[in-house]
């Protein structure tokens, strides 16, 4: 086994060498978001998708659009109104009054990266339009399903500021989401950076720096990534102290707590620890992995009761609690 884990381990080091290039690259634009910039590639190899959670101004269209060009991949941003409509987003049937037939346009869905800014001003209808396309890579117009190509990926703004006039996302639906990522403001330093950067008379370039082919080996390889048993168990100990607290000792969160994560909680946080080893470069998970992602993942699947709302508690806390608790392998 031993001999094994050196073999996963020298070829993970060998096949992630890329992923450091896509990030440096990235990094020529972007200034100080190395934590989403990561994520961004943990969702783009988990075949997965991101609600970004942020005030305006932070890098949240630029950061989409530099990952586009590094991977020479199709970009599209959608600026979600309440005026939008399912069709402006999946396309729809336009009558050919010449062959008095119905001709498929295809709509902005249809790209590898996808920017929802603003996911949240859209009402259901609009949003649960992406619903098809996130979990099933495929949209139908009409009677006719289209495949999106892979890779695919949603990249879903929100700002945590302004909720006047906004449709929050079902449970059911956000939990679709890989990650729920929140971004904050940079510091003095790195503000620094951005306005010498934004303000300089030569505009900051990038360049491709793989394939597509690259992109597949990628998304094979980080598969490869050991996780022993201990780490699994670890990973559902977490997700069932958010359903059953009193049964990890946890009783002061029983009444805090009304729906605890999804078993795709305990999937998700599998395969992104995974990536994140991946990231780093590293051939098997520890549980550092679990903590750094798993606030990413679980923030959004756990539904808090009023109470928890009356004492101005997040998910946040109630995640911290956890992982302070639950006993590490």
């Amino acid at each position: 086994m031993e001999q094994d884990l050196t073999f996963i381990n020298e070829k993970i080091g060998e096949e992630s060498r890329i992923i450091e290039r896509i990030l440096s690259e990235m990094e020529k634009v972007i200034v100080g978001q190395r934590s989403l910039l990561e994520r961004m590639m943990i969702a783009l190899l988990t075949s997965g998708h991101i609600l970004l959670e942020g005030v305006p101004g932070l890098a949240k269209t630029l950061a989409v659009k530099t990952l586009a060009q590094v991977l020479d991949l199709d970009f599209c941003r959608i600026q979600f109104t309440p005026d939008l409509l399912p069709a402006d987003l999946t396309g729809t049937l336009v009558f050919n009054p010449k062959t008095s037939e119905f001709l498929t346009r295809k709509g902005p869905i249809f790209t590898h990266l996808l920017l929802a800014d603003e996911i949240n001003r859209a009402p259901a209808k609009v949003q649960s339009a992406l619903l098809e396309a996130m979990q099933e890579l495929q949209v139908t117009i009409g009677e006719t399903s289209h495949k999106i190509a892979w890779p695919f990926m949603v990249m879903a703004t929100q700002n945590p500021i302004e909720q006047e006039g906004t449709y929050p996302l079902p449970e059911a639906q956000i939990d679709r989401f890989l990650l729920k990522v929140k971004i904050t403001y940079p510091t003095k330093e790195e503000e620094k950076a951005i306005v010498n950067r934004m303000t300089s008379a030569l505009p900051v370039e990038v360049g491709k720096v793989c394939s597509l082919e690259d992109i597949v080996r990628i998304n094979k390889s980080y598969k490869m990534v050991y996780i022993d048993d201990k780490i699994k168990d670890y990973i559902i100990n977490i997700v069932f102290a958010t359903r059953f607290p009193e049964e990890a000792g946890l009783t002061k969160l029983k009444n805090l707590v009304q729906f605890g994560a999804s078993p795709r909680a305990s999937i998700y946080l599998t395969e992104t620890a995974k990536a994140m080893a991946f990231v780093r470069r590293r051939g098997y998970v520890t549980p550092e992995d679990i903590k750094t992602i798993g606030r990413d993942v679980l923030r959004h699947r756990i539904i808090l009761s009023y109470e928890a709302e009356a004492e101005e508690l997040t998910t946040d806390d109630i995640i911290t609690e956890i992982f302070n608790n639950i006993e590490v392998p």
